[in-house]
């Protein structure tokens, strides 16, 4: 199964009635929808940025703060995850759910930490 049918089909353990993913119990979600929403804005300015000529050291500057602006959401969606989702795979009593949460966030946590 690749990743993106992983993210479009949430395993039973991590989504379900009145089960809602981490963020969205957190009540994150609007926030991390208004920060998106500035990082796209951002990433527009970029693409401004290089239509217009401008310098490339203000660009790379730009290129940063996007940068930066993902991985603080993806450490958000991180958080939310392991106090949510995985939390609740280990306390199910399941063990082939709790198995199954641990090897995808490790895996997460693989993909995320090989783009620094």
């Amino acid at each position: 199964m690749t990743d993106t049918a992983r993210a479009e089909s949430p395993p039973p353990a991590a989504q379900g009635p009145g089960r809602p993913y981490g963020y969205v119990a957190a009540k994150n979600k609007e926030a991390l929808i208004n920060r998106m929403r500035r990082i796209e804005g951002q990433a527009r300015g970029i693409e401004k940025m290089i239509t217009e000529d401008r310098y490339c050291i203000d660009i790379l500057t730009q290129i940063a703060a996007v940068s930066t602006a993902l991985e603080t959401v993806a450490g958000i969606l991180l958080d939310d995850h392991v106090n949510h989702c995985v939390r609740h795979a280990l306390s199910s009593g399941d063990e082939a759910v709790a198995a199954e949460k641990t090897t995808e966030l490790l895996q997460a946590v693989h993909r995320f930490t090989r783009t620094r």
